[in-house]
């Protein structure tokens, strides 16, 4: 009987452990950014629907996006995404969870929005 609850609370402890390593895996490669043409023309230009989500587990903040050249000639709101000097910040730089940040933009091309960097932090379990 005690062999038993001693395999138990091992098995427990190791689930655990594979649980906490598998979170500290998440990287910038679970951050997604899909882009799609909207069929919608802004000034002439074509529009863009640009979707992130996190595939991470954990949050991802201060998520920021190569976005060298970019411009857009429609509103974007800048506490969803922002030109800044070292790239595109996400969400103002708060929180990115799985549910997806969305945004358009309008430009002649579709600029590669890749993440470059990003925070990540985990509840303990």
């Amino acid at each position: 009987m005690m062999a038993v609850s001693t395999v138990n609370i091992l098995s427990i402890v190791l689930f655990f452990i594979f649980v906490s390593q598998g979170y500290s895996q998440c990287s910038l490669k679970d951050l997604s950014v899909s882009q799609s043409a909207t069929g919608v023309k802004v000034q002439g230009k074509e529009e863009w629907s640009v979707t992130i989500i996190n595939k991470c587990p954990c949050v991802q903040k201060n998520v920021l996006l190569d976005c060298k050249g970019f411009q857009s000639v429609e509103r974007i709101n800048p506490a969803v995404f922002k030109v800044s000097k070292n790239g595109c910040i996400v969400n103002n730089g708060e929180a990115v969870y799985r549910d997806a940040v969305k945004f358009k933009y309008a430009w002649d091309h579709q600029f590669p929005l890749n993440p470059i960097s990003s925070d990540v932090f985990c509840s303990s379990i």
